[in-house]
């Protein structure tokens, strides 16, 4: 299930060089389940074709204010979000002084959904008096505001002014009309801890012992935390993808780091999921420098144990009354481990995980299992990382109701 899904969108496209990029944000928030409307401003068709935009949604965009009529208000009305994107300096500052001179800034001012905006302008646009008195209006008024990014710009001046990436946006949206729609669940505006990746332990300075953890399965969950409105912070090692947008990011590399990173983030914290894959042994001595072949037909190394990070924070948590969940990654004995993990890491969820061609820590896709300490247990499909962690989180939005 997406942030998106049955979510009536709103974008209006208006006349910047970024509106390119439009295509590619329309056809992710379809992707995702959203009901798009598209809406242009006179000159924007000097960008992207409206016909663009005609073939991605299957409808005929309205082209005038006075082609139909009141449908500047039909356009508005029961919106899920509103979404700018490019938003020039000049229809920023139309927005600002509430203008209705043309379909897109009439339906714009007469909708009754939440407003977000991606500016895109030269960075001497974006940083003239006038432009940051116009956001800083929007911003009172509510009005999200995504970027701009810093980078090299259509005119080959570098700065602040390029549009945020589609995917931002995306990211950005779902967590604004999730929160318009619902009024904030659970989770909203409580902080959230989530732990994700692998740790290493090093062997010497070149060398250290690692897992195959992605990190796919706690970035998921971080994200969708965090598009149903928590503030999350994510603490992560090397995995082997990119970070979700949206969460505050940790990066740690040692299972000492993470404990560290996590001592500083609990305080406060209403939830904490730890699906990090947290190396258990490490060198009890490791080398200081590089360990040479030297002829050597073998090499021993003595590992001793490392940090239990459940262990090692169960104290703040019970203190904190933080609703923890770990995952038991598993592949004998799994319903047995997995219980004798909730029951001695004083937990409320393991999400059990057997180790398969389907699932494990490079795939991307998990089939977990739920035990919970009030005894209950519920398989779940085969699903993608990013499914499993939306479901995952609305089961703990579920618990903290309870």
């Amino acid at each position: 299930m997406s942030g998106l899904d049955d979510r009536r969108i709103l974008l209006v496209v208006t006349a910047g060089i970024a509106a390119y990029k439009c295509g590619y944000l329309v056809r992710e928030m379809l992707r995702r389940g959203a009901d798009v409307d598209v809406v242009m401003t006179p000159r924007a068709e000097n960008f992207v074709g409206r016909a663009t935009f005609e073939g991605l949604t299957g409808r005929r965009l309205e082209e005038d204010i006075w082609d139909r009529p009141m449908a500047h208000l039909e356009l508005g009305r029961d919106v899920d979000a509103v979404v700018v994107a490019p938003a020039t300096a000049d229809f920023l500052a139309r927005m600002a002084g509430g203008r209705a001179d043309d379909l897109a800034s009439t339906a714009v001012l007469a909708a009754d959904g939440p407003v977000l905006v991606a500016p895109a302008m030269n960075t001497r646009m974006w940083e003239n008096a006038a432009t940051r008195d116009n956001v800083a209006v929007l911003e009172d008024r509510g009005v999200t505001v995504v970027g701009p990014d810093s980078g090299e710009l259509a005119e080959g001046e570098v700065g602040p002014g390029r549009m945020a990436e589609p995917d931002t946006i995306v990211a950005e949206t779902e967590r604004m009309a999730f929160r318009a729609a619902c009024g904030g669940g659970p989770l909203d505006g409580e902080k959230v801890v989530v732990t994700a990746g692998p740790t290493r332990a090093h062997v010497d300075p070149v060398r250290f012992l690692t897992n195959r953890s992605s990190g796919r399965m706690g970035y998921g969950v971080a994200a969708a935390a965090w598009r149903r409105g928590a503030e999350v912070s994510l603490v992560t090692g090397p995995g082997t993808v990119d970070p979700p947008h949206g969460p505050a990011v940790t990066e740690v590399e040692t299972a000492e780091e993470m404990l560290d990173a996590l001592h500083g983030e609990l305080a406060g914290s209403r939830a904490l999921v730890m699906s990090a894959a947290v190396s258990d042994f490490r060198p009890s001595a490791p080398e200081t420098g590089k360990i040479k072949r030297g002829g050597r037909e073998s090499l021993t190394l003595e590992l001793e144990p490392g940090p239990d990070l459940l262990a090692e924070t169960r104290q703040a948590r019970e203190e904190g009354g933080i609703f923890t969940v770990g995952f038991a990654l598993e592949t004998d004995d799994a319903r047995e481990n997995a219980r004798r993990k909730l029951e001695e890491k004083g937990l409320q969820i393991v999400a059990l995980n057997e180790i398969s061609e389907e699932t494990g820590l490079e795939t991307t896709t998990n089939r977990l299992t739920l035990l919970e300490d009030d005894g209950t247990t519920e398989e779940w499909p085969l699903l993608s990382k990013d499914e499993a962690g939306e479901r995952l989180v609305r089961r703990i939005e579920e618990r903290l109701e309870e």
